[in-house]
């Protein structure tokens, strides 16, 4: 009985032993589990927020491009958008002066005070002038909106590609081999690309673990 207890006792000790070498040796030897990147997670970040979406994929270099980019086509809509008003004023202005009801004293003080309002940048310039201007500002304007929407499409496409290119794999599994082989039907020589994907066989590390357990 005495021999028994003592067994046992000896074969308690072997097992702790041996779990605590293979408890060590699993995480020695079993990398920790990485982060699944979710690229949906960059799209609705660059919809939302221009240049979150590169954060998110730890770009951060190319926020900068991102507002960059995005700005020019911002400051030309505030731009062309303030004289396209400017002009616009003027142009009704200056359309008043020419065509409107001067007859009378009201009509002479309407005409007064809409040509006084006129930029002083734009008060030497004709009729027909102010209309062209006032059309290019406009133009001008339509399409700074269209560029911002492109770019902030830009933004977003750039995001979604690199997050689902971020757990693209690269290492040394992947692999391209250049062999010589024997064509079957002619008899001759000829190069073959061999291209090979590996992937690490994780029976080890399960096998380690259902023991521990």
């Amino acid at each position: 009985m005495a021999q028994e207890v003592r067994q046992k006792m000896t074969n308690d000790s072997l097992i702790r032993k041996t779990k605590d070498s293979l408890n060590g040796f699993v995480t020695d030897t079993i990398p920790p589990i990485k982060k699944k990147h979710i690229p949906r997670i960059a799209t609705q970040r660059s919809l939302i927020l221009p240049g979150w979406g590169q954060a998110y994929n730890s770009e951060y270099w190319k926020i900068p491009i991102v507002y960059l980019a995005i700005g020019i086509p911002a400051y030309t809509f505030f731009y062309n958008n303030s004289y396209y008003k400017k002009t616009s004023y003027a142009y009704g202005a200056r359309y008043l002066q020419a065509y409107g009801d001067t007859s009378s004293a009201a009509g002479k003080n309407a005409v007064k005070a809409a040509v006084a309002g006129i930029d002083p940048q734009l008060i030497n310039l004709d009729l027909y002038s102010l209309e062209s201007y006032r059309n290019i500002f406009r133009h001008d304007r339509d399409y700074s909106i269209l560029w911002f929407a492109i770019l902030w499409g830009v933004n977003v496409a750039d995001a979604t590609v690199f997050a689902h290119l971020k757990d693209f794999d690269v290492s040394r599994d992947l692999s391209l081999h250049i062999t010589p082989t024997l064509n079957s039907v002619g008899g001759q020589p000829t190069l073959g690309l061999v291209f090979n994907s590996i992937k690490p066989s994780h029976k080890l590390s399960s096998l380690y673990r259902s023991t521990v357990q």
